[in-house]
This record gives structure tokens, C-alpha cells and sequence, in this order.
């Protein structure tokens, strides 16, 4: 891990592997990104930090009491099983065509996501 002044974030390797992962799910499951590009960030940014500590793209958006655990279940890892079953995404990164919060976008830009992940230090 990281001992920077910017351990908190993300590597740039894991953010830009989680953002080329999120868009091509999306793609691949006709889902969509939310209309607000900062809560696709913001979801983005969380998996690539949990991937940089734990390994692999645990859920962000959940409380855990053991994360290493989780993992290890594999059950809330990105994409998670109610996701990959019923498209039922919690972080609302991937939203069916219906959901009233759904965009339009299967794809965010890098800018889009550093901007945010900035404001996050």
C-alpha cells in the first residue's frame, strides 16, 4: 500500500482498469452509467481503492465488518451476484434503461473521473 500523501485514492492503474471494466459491462449488459457522472466516479473511484487494498473490486457502497472476508465470498465483488442475476446494482454504477436514474452514457472520461477523485483528496 501506498504511504503517499494521496493514499486514500486510488492507483491510476486499478482507476483506469475499473473504468474499462465498468464500460464494457455496461455495454455487455445494456445497463447505463446514472445520469449524475460524479456518482459513476465516485463508485468507480471506490472499486479501483478496493482493489488496490483488498485485491479485488469489492462493492464500495457497503458497510463490512471483515472486507477480507467479503472478498474471499465473492458475493458483493464487482459485479456482484444480484447484479450479474437480477441487474440490481446498489451503487447505482450500472442502472437498467427503466431506472429514473439511468443516463444515457455507457462510457466516462477519465477527466470526468479525475475531477472528482480530486476533490476527493
Amino acid at each position: 500500500m501506498s504511504t503517499s500523501k494521496t493514499s486514500n485514492l486510488s492507483s491510476d492503474k486499478n482507476l483506469e482498469a475499473m473504468k474499462n471494466f465498468s464500460e464494457t459491462y455496461a455495454k455487455r449488459t445494456g445497463t447505463y452509467f446514472c445520469v449524475d457522472p460524479s456518482v459513476t466516479a465516485v463508485v468507480i473511484e471506490g472499486l479501483a481503492k478496493h482493489k488496490d487494498e483488498l485485491g479485488a473490486p469489492l462493492c464500495p457502497c457497503r458497510h463490512y465488518e471483515d472486507k477480507e472476508a467479503e472478498v474471499k465470498a465473492a458475493y458483493w465483488n464487482c459485479p456482484c451476484i444480484p447484479m450479474r442475476e437480477r441487474k440490481e446494482c446498489h451503487c447505482m454504477l450500472f442502472l437498467t434503461p427503466e431506472n429514473e436514474f439511468s443516463g444515457d452514457k455507457q462510457d466516462i472520461a477519465m477527466e470526468e473521473i479525475q475531477s472528482v477523485r480530486d476533490s476527493m483528496a
